[in-house]
């Protein structure tokens, strides 16, 4: 997965990830949330009903038909209700006598209990309430209150409150409980949704795979079984590389019968020019040599335009150039030029062998025209300024011969431009190689040799 400063350019396989990471994130803080809203609400009943028990006790305390027949009025038997702030009280008010008749619990000490009423709780089944109020000591209490009519015996309201210390407790054990048990369930699935994504989505890399090993010349066709929604995409990349071949094929034959189509009447002129030897027919060979190179370097270019435009196409630079050492080696062993070469042997061209052959060939050659006793040939790849960006790798040609001046560099690289006329060539070397380069993008450069003569450096794209 891969993950930018953008969220824009995450791959499909990151947008999955995060999407299904914070959907589940969502999901379980809202199950959290309520099941700790619903788990608090059952605390809360269970906690009213404990207080209930006690209220009821006091109200058959209060309905005893005689005061002689209450074995032990308003005692509850709970030793909290005995002990001076303890946060457990109980209160009985007698509503219909105008002086102060209240009686309480020992723990109530010399406080009273606020009436739910006046907080706005309304009253529950049977008449009974429940709710929270601040106690003597200004803790939170939780109080159930009834209000009772004995007749004759007057109308009493009763209420049992109780700290909800043990109540939250109990609840913040549960959502302790909860927090660990939901992260570690995040966790799993967050785990089970990178597992998804890497098993879901390995059709994708493979084909991912297959085309990139095509780009870099390591195949020709995406091969390997893929899922039935995958299959047809991987066929129709078959199909397109098969169209490309196709229609490079047919463009290398057209250029090919042209350039027969061109070259015999250009040689036949010249033949028949070649018989005759007035200034007429001088001049016809001249201007015909002239258009057979022309058409030549033309043609060429051509050619090479229809190659690079190929999907797949990588050459190994070490034996290329191993073979063009040995090749001008045998071309100059008369002058006893010495051709070496340092190429590591993981470096390729991502391009056409036939175009590798002829740029490093002409720029050799033109070395070994000018070179006294030694050409040098040094291959380096070039360091890329980030990851995704294209390889290169830079040919430094070197030859210690007399070397070119600055302001004749340029124009040497220009098409049928020859500096000196005693040389052999058509001036199209150095051009071919720039053009040919140029259509790769790469690039040629001249300068001045460490060894005295002139230096080449010869830019090309290399293959992953």
């Amino acid at each position: 997965m891969r993950f930018s400063s953008n969220p824009r350019h995450w791959s499909i396989a990151a947008r999955l990830f995060v999407s299904a990471a914070v959907l589940s994130s969502i999901i379980l803080l809202i199950a959290g949330i309520g099941l700790s809203a619903i788990y608090r609400k059952s605390a809360e009943t269970r906690f009213d009903e404990r207080l209930g028990f006690y209220l009821r006790a006091l109200v058959a305390d209060i309905a005893a038909p005689s005061e002689e027949n209450r074995s032990q009025p308003f005692e509850l038997g709970e030793p909290q209700f005995e002990i001076p702030l303890s946060g457990w009280y109980w209160q009985i008010t007698r509503l219909d006598s105008t002086g102060s008749n209240i009686q309480s619990s020992r723990s109530l000490f010399a406080a009273r209990l606020a009436q739910l009423p006046a907080n706005g709780v309304p009253a529950g089944v049977g008449g009974a309430r429940s709710g929270y109020i601040k106690g003597p000591d200004d803790k939170l209490l939780r109080m159930v209150e009834r209000t009772i009519d004995t007749g004759d015996e007057g109308i009493y309201l009763v209420q049992v409150a109780a700290t909800t210390a043990p109540m939250e407790s109990e609840v913040a054990g549960f959502e302790l409980a909860l927090i660990v048990t939901f992260t570690l369930l995040a966790a799993a699935l967050v785990g089970s949704a990178a597992l998804q994504m890497r098993y879901g989505l390995e059709p994708l890399r493979r084909l991912q795979e297959g085309v990139a090993a095509i780009r870099q010349g390591q195949g020709e066709r995406v091969g390997g079984e893929f899922p039935q929604d995958i299959a047809p995409l991987a066929a129709e990349v078959n199909l397109l590389l098969d169209a490309n071949r196709e229609v490079v094929e047919r463009a290398r034959t057209q250029v090919g019968n042209l350039a027969h189509a061109l070259k015999t009447p250009l040689s036949v002129i010249i033949n028949e020019a070649a018989t005759e030897k007035t200034p007429l027919s001088f001049k016809v060979r001249e201007q015909a040599a002239i258009m057979r190179d022309q058409v030549t370097y033309y043609l060429d270019r051509a050619r090479a335009a229809v190659r690079v435009g190929a999907i797949g196409n990588m050459a190994e630079v070490a034996p290329v150039t191993a073979g063009l050492v040995r090749t001008f080696e045998k071309i100059y062993r008369d002058r006893g030029i010495t051709f070496s070469a340092q190429v590591p042997d993981n470096i390729r061209f991502r391009g056409e062998r036939q175009d590798l052959e002829e740029m490093i060939g002409n720029l050799v050659d033109n070395a070994g025209k000018w070179a006294r006793q030694n050409v040098t040939i040094v291959i380096t790849p070039i360091a890329a300024s980030n990851p995704q960006a294209k390889k290169f790798f830079r040919v430094v040609i070197d030859d210690d011969g007399v070397g070119l001046a600055p302001e004749l560099r340029e124009a040497a690289m220009r098409r049928g431009r020859r500096l000196d006329e005693t040389r052999p060539g058509s001036g199209l070397g150095l051009s071919i190689v720039v053009d040919l380069a140029a259509l790769y993008g790469g690039a040629l450069r001249l300068d001045a040799s460490p060894a005295g003569g002139l230096r080449a450096e010869l830019e090309l794209p290399a293959a992953a």
